[in-house]
């Protein structure tokens, strides 16, 4: 659980600059100041938690009700290195941590939690409480340019208007390279590399996928569709490399939805061609089940022409789409079905096929897959290995996970142990 106290007796007032107002920057303030450190924030918006605002469709998913086990299961880059963080502050702290703060919350599908208010701003609200108790000194509408290092130690910050911020330690928790219109402009990888950090590169993730040809043209025809306890697959030259079980949107670009989001985490080099992702339209029936399915509707419907008959079945946005798959003219009666033809179309509504032709632009991107080295970076107290003093967290690191609240967990548990050592060890 997380450290609440240190037994060391802090004689001097640690000055911890925070390089980041968002919900890895402001929990890593808020922490650092309740262990009595002099704590300034460096916010290139005019407000803190502005990428916070947006997320979940401005809900914001707080974090996943969840074991630790299982959110290490879903932690897709590097889970090793997030061991200790999520030991220290896990799933159910983050929720104490918030109604603590004031904000009730609630645990929906997939144990996503979000406020019971459903607004964003109201997490916001919360974190901006939270520096405030602390007397956290924000500094907006500033950028943080450059580090001073002195003999292997992070010594200062110099802003961009050439402005010194004297300091003990200082945490980067810029966030990645998405959404970079709340900020998120990569601005940590450069300070990161200043003190000689190794920066994996940055790549979109958790980002819906687009396709083309037929597949795109099949997609517009069911834009705006959204279908849940469906399966994915996504394959990769044939091959299973993910696969997942819930919802998913047809868009005018290709394929969205949480099933989508987290398949693209799994995906590189995308312009190759060489991924295709698979739906599962009945997941809870297997091939035979579904055949005979369709047989009692055709029987059913013995009368009617193909196009008249899957109603029962599928939403009708997606009959006409797997009836040209199929091949079968769609004026053909029911009864005039072969047996080869009936299974071609379970065939198709096991494995409808979306063959993956690229990524939307990073700047849709829920998160920045990449980012500082893990290796760098002691995973039990967020300190650089390179540069003393000098501490990271949240989406700047190289450590990624699914959708479902499991990213900004990363950012509360980072966060957490970056702003209690920060004041620990100076």
């Amino acid at each position: 659980m997380y450290i609440q106290a240190l037994t060391t007796v802090i004689n001097d007032m640690a000055d911890i600059v925070v390089i980041g107002g968002g919900a890895a920057g402001l929990i890593a303030a808020g922490t650092a100041a309740e262990l009595c450190a002099s704590v300034t924030v460096l916010e290139k918006n005019k407000r803190v938690g502005r990428k916070l605002c947006i997320t979940g469709k401005g809900r914001c998913n707080i974090t996943n009700n969840c074991t630790q086990n299982v959110f290490i299961e879903n932690v897709n880059s590097n889970p090793r290195f997030m061991y200790s963080a999520i030991s220290n502050f896990d799933c159910s702290d983050t929720i104490d941590f918030f109604e603590n703060m004031g904000l009730a919350v609630k645990t929906e599908r997939g144990n996503r939690v979000f406020p019971v208010s459903d607004k964003a701003t109201d997490v916001v609200s919360a974190l901006e409480r939270y520096v405030h108790k602390g007397n956290v000194k924000v500094v907006s509408a500033t950028t943080a340019k450059k580090l001073i290092i002195s003999d292997g130690a992070v010594k200062s910050v110099v802003d961009s208007t050439g402005r010194e911020y004297p300091c003990d330690a200082v945490i980067i928790a810029t966030g990645g390279c998405s959404y970079p219109l709340t900020g998120s402009t990569g601005d940590g990888y450069k300070l990161a590399q200043q003190a000689g950090h190794t920066i994996i590169k940055p790549e979109a993730s958790l980002i819906p996928l687009c396709t083309s040809g037929d597949d795109l043209r099949d997609c517009k025809e069911m834009q705006g569709l959204s279908l849940r306890n469906t399966g994915v697959k996504l394959v990769k030259n044939k091959k299973e490399v993910y696969s997942d079980f819930g919802e998913l949107l047809f868009t005018h670009f290709g394929l969205s939805g949480p099933t989508i989001l987290s398949s693209s985490a799994h995906i590189r080099d995308v312009k190759k061609g060489d991924y295709s992702i698979l739906v599962d339209l009945k997941p809870a029936l297997d091939f035979d089940k579904l055949d005979a399915r369709i047989l009692r509707d055709f029987d059913k419907y013995k009368n009617r022409e193909l196009s008249n008959s899957l109603s029962d079945l599928l939403p009708s946005s997606l009959i006409p789409v797997v009836i040209r798959r199929s091949g079968i003219a769609p004026t053909t009666r029911c009864n005039s079905i072969t047996k080869e033809q009936r299974h071609i179309l379970v065939s198709l509504l096991k494995a409808l096929k979306f063959d993956i032709s690229d990524l939307r632009p990073i700047d849709e991107a829920i998160i920045t897959r990449g980012g500082v080295k893990t290796s760098e970076i002691d995973p039990t107290t967020m300190e650089s290995k390179l540069c003393k003093g000098l501490y990271f967290c949240g989406e700047v690191i190289d450590v990624d996970a699914y959708t479902g609240g499991f990213n900004l967990q990363i950012a509360f548990s980072t966060g957490k142990l970056a702003g209690t050592w920060a004041v620990y060890n100076s």
